[in-house]
C-alpha cells in the first residue's frame, strides 16, 4: 500500500507531495522491532566483575581440633572460617570472615568479567526490524500512544531547506512554525533520577523528542544538537534503536525529501 505525503518548509508552507518508498509499507512488528533494540543495546554493555580475591584475602583459618592452640572446639560457636582481631592469652576474639555471609566475606556467585553479553541478528531480521520501525513513524496513532504532541497535519515530510539551516534559532523557529513548539516543550522537560545513578553520571531521566532524517552530513546536524531531545541522523545510519527508544515503536520523526530519495533510490534496509 503506497501512501503520499505534502512536503512542507520552514514556513509551515506546502511545497509539493511525495509517494513513500515499499519501506514505509512494512506491518509493524514490535516483537521483532524490541528484539533488534536489545541486540544493540547488548552490544554496547560492558564487561565486570569481581575481583577473584575479594572476601578471600583474610586468613580465617580456625582450627576445629581439641587442643589446637588459637582452635575454636569448645566454644559453642559454629564452623564459620574466622579471623583473629585480638586474644586475652589462650582466649581469642574472633570474628567471622572468607564465607559468603559474614561480614567482609565473599559474595556467593559475583559477577564473573569473562560473561560474554553481546547478541547476535541476523541480517534480514535487522533490516526488517528497521523497516518495520520506520512505518510505525507514520502512524499517528502509534506516535501519539509514545507521547509525542503531534501537530493536526503529521505525518509530513519536510523541505530539503531544512538541511542547510545554520542556527538553532532557525531551528527553533521552523518547528513553531510546524506547530511542534508543545513537542519542544515535552521533550525539554527532566526529572531528577532516584537512588544512587544520580552519583554515576545519570543524574537526570530526560525525554526523547523528534528524530531528524537527512540525506548526509549537513548544517542541521551542529545547528540542531544543542536542543533537547532531538537528534538528526542520516538515512544511511539509521538503526532501530533511533527510531523506537526504549524498543517502543512509534518515535515523532521527520524526513527530509532528500532522504526519502536516497532511501528509495539505494534501496536502504530493503
Amino acid at each position: 500500500m503506497t501512501m503520499e505525503l505534502s512536503i512542507l518548509n520552514a514556513k509551515n508552507e506546502n511545497v509539493g507531495k511525495k509517494t513513500l518508498p515499499a519501506q514505509f509499507s512494512e506491518p509493524v512488528r514490535p516483537d521483532m522491532i524490541k528484539r533488534a533494540v536489545e541486540v544493540m543495546q547488548a552490544n554496547r554493555r560492558q564487561q565486570y566483575g569481581a575481583d577473584p580475591r575479594a572476601g578471600k584475602k583474610a586468613a580465617a583459618k580456625l582450627s576445629r581440633r581439641r587442643r589446637e592452640y588459637k582452635g575454636s572446639y569448645g566454644h559453642g560457636i559454629s564452623r564459620v572460617p574466622r579471623k583473629t582481631l585480638s586474644r586475652n592469652g589462650t582466649r581469642m576474639h574472633w570474628v567471622g570472615a572468607f564465607a559468603p555471609g559474614t561480614v567482609g566475606g565473599r559474595r556467593s556467585f559475583p559477577p564473573g568479567s569473562d560473561k560474554v553479553w553481546s547478541k547476535d541478528i541476523n541480517t534480514k531480521e535487522r533490516k526488517k526490524a528497521i523497516r518495520s520501525a520506520i512505518a510505525a513513524t507514520i502512524d499517528k496513532t502509534v506516535v501519539k500512544l509514545h507521547g509525542h504532541k503531534l501537530p493536526d497535519h503529521y505525518p509530513f515530510i519536510i523541505d530539503n531547506s531544512f538541511e542547510t539551516l545554520e542556527s538553532t534559532k532557525q531551528v527553533f523557529d521552523a518547528f513553531e512554525k510546524l506547530k511542534l513548539s508543545l513537542e519542544l516543550e515535552r521533550s525539554a522537560q527532566k526529572t531528577t533520577r532516584a537512588g544512587m545513578g544520580k552519583m554515576r553520571g545519570r543524574r537526570y531521566h530526560k525525554k526523547v523528542g523528534p528524530l531528524i532524517v537527512v540525506s548526509g552530513a549537513c548544517k542541521l546536524v551542529n545547528s540542531a544538537r544543542n536542543i533537547a531531545g532531538i537528534n538528526v541522523v542520516a538515512v544511511n545510519h539509521l538503526n532501530a534503536e533511533l527510531l523506537a527508544p526504549g524498543t517502543v515503536p512509534g518515535r515523532l520523526t521527520l524526513f527530509t525529501a532528500a532522504a526519502i530519495d536516497k532511501m528509495e533510490k539505494e534501496k536502504l534496509y530493503a
